[in-house]
């Protein structure tokens, strides 16, 4: 048996995005969705590693080594890429 806690059908904006750094090549897709509180979930499109974001999140650099299996450097450096493309929205508390 189950409680099935939703069941959600919306259209969201999805984008995808390639870069390079002077050492590796990232290829991200943004999901930006109504729910899961204004933060988008960001993909790894190599990885299949994700999670969901807030801007708060990019200065904690311990948290995205993790998340995406990256080095500090690394995680320096795609903390400064996503902070221009993860909004900052005020956090509240989710239950």
């Amino acid at each position: 048996m189950f409680d099935k806690l939703y069941d959600v059908n919306e259209n969201t904006h999805v984008n995808f995005i390639g870069f390079t750094t002077e050492n590796t090549r990232y290829d991200f897709a943004f999901v930006y969705t109504d729910n899961f509180f204004g933060k988008p979930l960001v993909v790894c499109m190599q990885t299949g590693r994700s999670s969901l974001l807030c801007f708060d999140d990019l200065d904690n650099l311990d948290y995205l080594q993790r998340i995406f299996l990256i080095n500090e450097v690394e995680a320096e450096e795609l903390s400064d890429f996503l902070k221009q493309r993860i909004p900052s929205v005020p956090n509240f508390a989710q239950y």
